[in-house]
């Protein structure tokens, strides 16, 4: 994830959410990367939503069309 600091002093419970959820944030400053908020050791599994990442075994390449089926619903023909 990347964020700008004001990104960061607006939304620091959002970018805190990020690092429990095992994400890195980069922050930049006037477009340039100047730090990087990291999860501590150890916590990086911790707290880890179980959907992230449901996608990745997926043979299909396009997962928008792949959601789009999914809530299209049944035809009873």
């Amino acid at each position: 994830m990347e964020a700008t600091t004001r990104d960061l002093r607006l939304h620091t419970k959002e970018m805190l959410s990020a690092t429990r959820r095992g994400e890195d944030v980069i922050i930049t400053y006037r477009g340039k990367p100047t730090a990087r908020l990291v999860p501590i050791e150890g916590e990086r599994s911790k707290g880890r939503n179980p959907g992230f990442g449901m996608w990745a075994d997926s043979q299909e390449t396009d997962v928008d069309t792949k959601v789009r089926n999914l809530r299209q619903g049944r035809r009873c023909d």
